[in-house]
């Protein structure tokens, strides 16, 4: 990474030094991504897009403004910074608001040992679009498929840097390739729809286009013959595609933004178990080529490997500077922001504990029941934790998948759904939140 953006970021906070703000900080991005998509062999859409944006946050007293560009002149930055500091004179004072103490901001980390970013070159149009092109035809290829909705390719490049007057400035890059195809079987009213993706780091890493391709293909064929299944009480299988949304929602109610609102289904559960004994949530920021790795947080602070989960215990929420002054605790280093807002509590990579079984042996295990590979819509009541989503999937018989299933809601409670949870072993380790298929017991399915 060149040093344009550290130089752009120390411009900014010269620049609302002038103005009149006795603390700032300030981020750059500069970004490129390009995108093909085909259809029938031929290519449908290209787009490229790139820029530089410049984000910069004042703070004056207990009050803060933040404002951002697209353009990077001195003048436009000096434009910037005025009009941050007659915002923040007149914004609602926030007692908790303000910058990292100088001895707390990370000093020192290693950020090729991350590998974040692929030295490799950007690919050529050219091969995007010859990726895209392999896993249409893969799935084109599958006995049953109809049509193949959508085949992309992507590549991105994504550098940040973040300072403070309070003395950090640091930045990296990241880099992501992908494959990804929707493929429709049947005709008609009987048509149905699956997808398969693939995204890495390391161009390297990326599995075939046609492996891609056919398994979307099969997916979609797999899907044909839906029927709405029984209402009742069933155990019910999430899997690995989508089990990690289970995971988010309970992150999402120990965020410390919710939590220092009052507004959380888990807002007194600190210190008690949300998850079975045995089971633990880590999150851990220095995995190499992983998505969300990262070497410090948006206000400078040293991330850390942390335990969010131990043996089913809540151990802690998830912080920035500003939520862990109001709730009288330290930050857990999580801030991320973006140009144009302050920062605010966010998760890096997480792990769930995995089982000792196969999703296969959770399928017999659970006898009767449905397996979800899809959900559609929400309605989760943030204080109470009452859940309800529209599902489709499988519906399994003496522990065998017996027919495809559709239109269909699932209901229960967060909190009684994660403490009877049981993880399979079928987590993919390449991802940001690292979740197997998971099996509750006892939740209310509405079908026919």
């Amino acid at each position: 990474m060149d040093n344009r953006l550290q130089d752009l970021t120390a411009a900014l906070l010269a620049a609302a030094a002038r103005a009149g703000a006795p603390a700032a900080d300030a981020v750059a991005v500069d970004g490129r991504a390009v995108s093909i998509d085909v259809r029938q062999g031929k290519l449908e859409q290209a787009e490229r897009a790139e820029g530089v944006e410049i984000g910069l946050r004042v703070l004056i007293g207990g009050r803060q403004a933040c404002v951002s560009a697209s353009q990077t002149g001195a003048e436009t930055m000096a434009e910037m910074a005025t009009r941050a500091v007659a915002m923040a004179r007149e914004a609602p004072e926030d007692p908790f608001a303000g910058l990292a103490d100088p001895d707390m901001i990370a000093q020192e980390w290693n950020i090729d040992a991350l590998e974040l970013a692929d030295p490799a070159a950007e690919p050529a149009a050219g091969e995007l679009q010859s990726d895209a092109q392999r896993a249409e035809a893969a799935a084109l290829a599958v006995a049953g498929v109809a049509q193949v909705q959508s085949a992309s390719a992507s590549y991105s490049r994504r550098n940040v840097w973040f300072a403070a007057s309070n003395g950090f400035s640091g930045g990296y890059g990241r880099t992501s390739r992908s494959v990804s195809a929707v493929a429709i079987s049947g005709e008609g009213s009987a048509m149905e729809r699956d997808w398969a993706a693939e995204a890495r780091t390391f161009q390297a890493d990326l599995p075939s286009p046609d492996d891609v391709g056919l398994l979307a293909g099969q997916r979609a064929v797999e899907r044909q013959g839906t029927r709405r299944p029984p209402t009742g009480a069933f155990p019910v299988l999430y899997d690995e595609r989508i089990a990690s949304g289970l995971i988010g929602h309970l992150l999402g109610a120990i965020n410390g933004a919710a939590i220092s609102r009052g507004a959380s289904w888990l807002l007194n559960a600190l210190g008690t178990d949300v998850l079975p004994k045995g089971l633990s949530i880590i999150e851990d920021p220095f995995r190499a080529r992983i998505s969300s790795s990262r070497p410090f947080d948006a206000e400078g602070l040293p991330t850390r490997r942390r335990a969010i989960v131990d043996n089913g215990t809540l151990t802690g929420w998830t912080l920035d500077l500003a939520s862990a002054r109001k709730l009288g605790m330290a930050s857990t280093a999580s801030a991320s922001r973006g140009t144009s807002s302050p920062p605010s509590p966010g998760n890096s990579n997480i792990a769930l504990t995995q089982g000792s079984r196969s999703r296969e042996e959770l399928l017999r295990e659970m006898g009767t029941g449905l397996l979800i590979t899809s959900l559609i819509g929400s309605s989760i009541n943030p204080t109470t934790g009452d859940y309800s989503r529209g599902a489709s999937g499988f519906w399994v018989q003496n522990g065998e998948i017996v027919w495809p299933v559709n239109e269909c809601t699932v209901a229960g409670n967060l909190r009684e759904m994660l403490t009877r949870i049981t993880p399979a072993n079928d987590a993919r380790l390449h991802l940001s939140a690292v979740v197997p298929s998971l099996l509750v017991e006892g939740m209310t399915l509405a079908g026919a």
